[in-house]
């Protein structure tokens, strides 16, 4: 399915407002610096609950998200782009001053900021562009694209919005099918995410990441090869930046292709029911669509003589199904329209009324964020028209319905609680064969302390809700390390328990396996590979490994289905609980993504199994 781009580039408005904005910057740049900002927005009357949801970090239950306190929320807000454009921050900051901005935004009803960037923000040293200091935008002027985020980010929590960081782009470039490019690999999108999860960790404004924008043709959805399958890819995204904070939401787009249906980009979530998104820690999943009228481009839905009473049906299929099953709440991060047209404004009167009234279902709804905020998108428009500042009432009005409450403030860095719990004392263990009981003394907070995180080695091993945790599917006769960090509600960390080594038990009941290795693809020096474990003892296994030594420079990037260590060229694979259980005579695979340079020789594993 074709997919206008222009959307992400802005088009001549945009030029004309940068023309003018470098202008006023160089005005700025040589007239006295001012200490007073522009004037903010007095608020207008807003949504109000009797108590306000959204406090601390956000899980899912079902078809719900829920806050720290089991609260139902509602994501109910827009995208403000720039941060994935060359300007390496967000737009109209030539224009006004980013408090006065999102004062604005809060005033109007919306809840939440989706944030778009691309990986270059992440480059030391990048400096944002276009951003007017005069009389405005004052405690920006110096600091790196990375910088203002972080100032976006703390105000956001201060005044109750929370910020969804959406991996738009691997640069700055254009948007791109897959979500590596040559240029900027798997693993620099991995690090980037693991970044920025550590580096809003604690920060509750964030509360979570939109893994890769819209991915498209030639990415597919449960293919199984692991250079264009999303599924897979979103998976080893989502689990790396939970290893880093096990509490951010992980939004999850879909492709464009399933089984030969085509939808919009990211909007085809169809393969999601046979291919499921598995995480590492359980109830922060959320599924995301993107959906759009013909302003974008004309679809034959748009011309069907059924219009607009088959729309229902359409998203039903392409992403409605997962909330109407109850699987998992849905987020549609992205929809807009010019509203140029007669079937344009139809749509979007029937999409705000399958996305459910608040009024009517509470959270017990589908979350949104509009595109966009800004005005220079050129086949959408946004919500501030080209002055920057004035509101296009007739596009926000036909949000008004699906508006909801704020979420207090208080949740960025610059106000709220900040003070910790004190770390979990007394850690205690016991073992089985294949199991790790852990136990300790609770810690104290200020607040009162909402969980802990257990952690094997450098590991999430999981989380609990009280002072107990067993960790299983481990392997006979191994020692493991153990520490544990609690958390509040305002997603302040404590520091690390002491820690404490366990060793498994030994058993003799073991049955033996092998393992095979093949090369799956290979390119200047990457290449994927799977190894294939087969049961040739006569029980059930209770876990398994196998084991080798490198024969040449080869290094493991990522891995899927199995656990992953090594030490110097001597590698161990370790299987994950659903794959640790293999019938005598039956098999299952793991595989991984490496690197090579000179050769790449097959290695010979050792395969033992419990």
């Amino acid at each position: 399915m074709r997919r206008i781009s222009h959307r992400r580039l802005p088009g001549r408005r945009v030029a004309a407002s940068l023309s003018a904005a470098l202008a006023m910057v160089l005005v700025g740049a040589f007239a006295q610096t001012a200490t007073a900002t522009s004037a903010r927005p007095a608020a207008a009357p807003r949504l109000t609950q009797a108590a306000a949801a959204g406090a601390g970090y956000w899980h899912t239950s079902g078809r719900e998200i829920l806050d720290s306190n089991n609260q139902p929320v509602r994501i109910a807000g827009v995208n403000w782009f720039g941060f994935e454009t060359s300007n390496d921050v967000v737009h109209g900051l030539w224009s006004r001053d980013y408090k006065s901005m999102m004062d604005q935004m809060k005033s109007l009803g919306y809840n939440t900021i989706r944030l778009p960037y691309s990986d270059d923000i992440l480059k030391p040293g990048t400096m944002p562009n276009s951003i007017n200091f005069y009389q405005m935008n004052t405690d920006l002027q110096g600091l790196t694209s990375l910088q203002v985020m972080d100032k976006i980010v703390n105000y956001a929590g201060s005044i109750g919005l929370k910020v969804i960081l959406d991996r738009h782009r691997p640069d700055a470039s254009q948007q791109t099918a897959l979500w590596y490019t040559a240029a900027v690999p798997e693993s620099t999108w991995i690090n980037d995410l693991t970044a920025l999860a550590t580096r809003y960790q604690g920060n509750s404004a964030v509360v979570g990441i939109d893994l890769h924008n819209e991915p498209h043709d030639p990415a597919c959805w449960g293919c199984g090869d692991t250079t264009i399958d999303w599924r897979l890819a979103a998976e080893r995204g989502g689990n790396a930046v939970l290893a880093a904070n096990p509490h951010l939401l992980i939004f999850v787009e879909g492709v464009q292709t399933f089984n030969g249906s085509s939808y919009w980009w990211g909007g085809n979530l169809q393969g999601a029911a046979q291919y499921p998104v598995r995480l590492n820690v359980p109830n922060q999943l959320v599924y995301s669509a993107h959906d759009y009228a013909t302003s974008v481009a004309s679809q034959p839905w748009f011309t069907d003589p059924s219009f607009p009473s088959n729309m229902a049906g359409i998203w039903d299929k392409n992403w409605g199904y997962l909330f109407n099953s109850n699987t998992a709440p849905v987020w549609v991060g992205e929809f807009g329209t010019t509203l140029a047209s007669a079937t344009d404004q139809t749509w979007l009167k029937t999409l705000v009324a399958y996305l459910r009234p608040t009024s009517t279902y509470g959270g017990d709804s589908y979350q949104w964020t509009f595109w966009s905020w800004n005005p220079d998108s050129g086949d959408t428009g946004g919500i501030l028209k080209d002055d920057w500042q004035s509101v296009d009432t007739v596009k926000d009005g036909y949000l008004t319905s699906i508006k909801a409450p704020g979420f207090g403030g208080g949740g960025g860095t610059g106000g709220g609680d900040t003070t910790p719990p004190s770390a979990p004392a007394n850690l205690a263990a016991t073992t089985t064969a294949t199991s790790v009981s852990l136990s300790w003394t609770a810690s104290t907070d200020n607040v009162g302390v909402t969980g802990y995180n257990v952690y094997r080695g450098s590991t999430l091993a999981g989380t609990a809700s009280g002072t107990t945790f067993t960790d299983s599917a481990l392997t006979p006769a191994t020692a493991y390390t153990y520490t544990v960090k609690a958390y509040d509600a305002a997603g302040n960390v404590s520091s690390a328990s002491s820690p404490v080594t366990a060793t498994t038990q030994s058993t003799g009941s073991n049955a033996g396996c092998t393992a095979a290795y093949s090369v799956g693809t290979q390119w200047n020096t990457g290449f994927t590979a799977n190894v294939v474990v087969t049961n040739t003892g006569t029980a059930t296994t209770h876990s398994w490994k196998v084991t080798w030594q490198w024969p040449g420079s080869q290094q493991v990037t990522n891995t899927w289905n199995a656990t992953e260590s090594h030490s110097g060229q001597n590698e161990t694979f370790t299987a994950v609980t659903s794959d640790a259980a293999v019938a005598a005579g039956a098999t299952t695979t793991f595989g991984f993504q490496g690197t090579w340079s000179g050769s790449n020789p097959a290695p010979t594993p050792v395969c033992t199994a419990s």
